[in-house]
């Protein structure tokens, strides 16, 4: 496997290796022992899956401390333009946006630690991601920071088509108080 580092820490770009042959191919999702030794070591107790249309934006969405969430993100089918903003108050890349194309055909994984928003923009009809969570979802922890923030000025590649009405009405970043 592969690692990509940012300028940020804690994210990181997983590369698996992929075992291709004439029936098809074979990859570790996740590998306890192996990604510990990349750092991360947080407990997974949660796995979720999420299908969307081609141009679905989701995000930005976190949960607040104590049910911050860390999320290991891989698409199953299709192909995503995934986005984590660090949020972090006291982190020099505080406000600063990294995004990755996921996709079923390289395998990417986008390890996200607790203190980013996560967004994702579905480039692919019927694309499904799977992704494992370090928290279980508690709606009264959820957050969300407007999709198309000027300030974060995330540089979507397509103009979204569908984004629902909670993510349209997301908080201005200028007015976040960070809680981690």
């Amino acid at each position: 496997m592969e690692v990509q580092t940012f300028d940020c820490e804690g994210l990181l770009l997983i590369k698996p290796k992929v075992f291709t042959d004439d029936r098809g191919h074979f990859l570790e999702t996740y590998h306890l022992q192996k990604y510990r030794e990349l750092g991360i070591s947080s407990e997974f107790i949660q796995d979720n899956e999420s299908s969307s249309h081609r141009f679905v934006l989701r995000g930005l969405h976190f949960q607040t401390p104590p049910n911050a969430q860390g999320k290991l993100i891989r698409v199953v089918h299709g192909s995503i333009f995934d986005v984590a903003v660090d949020i972090r108050k006291n982190s020099p890349t505080y406000g600063k946006y990294y995004s990755a194309i996921l996709s079923a055909v390289n395998n990417f994984q986008f390890w996200i630690p607790a203190g980013f928003a996560h967004g994702f923009l579905s480039l692919k009809e019927n694309t499904v991601i799977n992704y494992k969570c370090t928290a279980n979802y508690n709606a009264a922890s959820e957050r969300t920071l407007l999709w198309n923030d000027p300030d974060l000025n995330i540089e979507w590649p397509e103009n979204p088509l569908i984004v629902s009405s909670k993510d349209q009405s997301g908080d201005f970043f200028r007015n976040f108080i960070s809680p981690f």
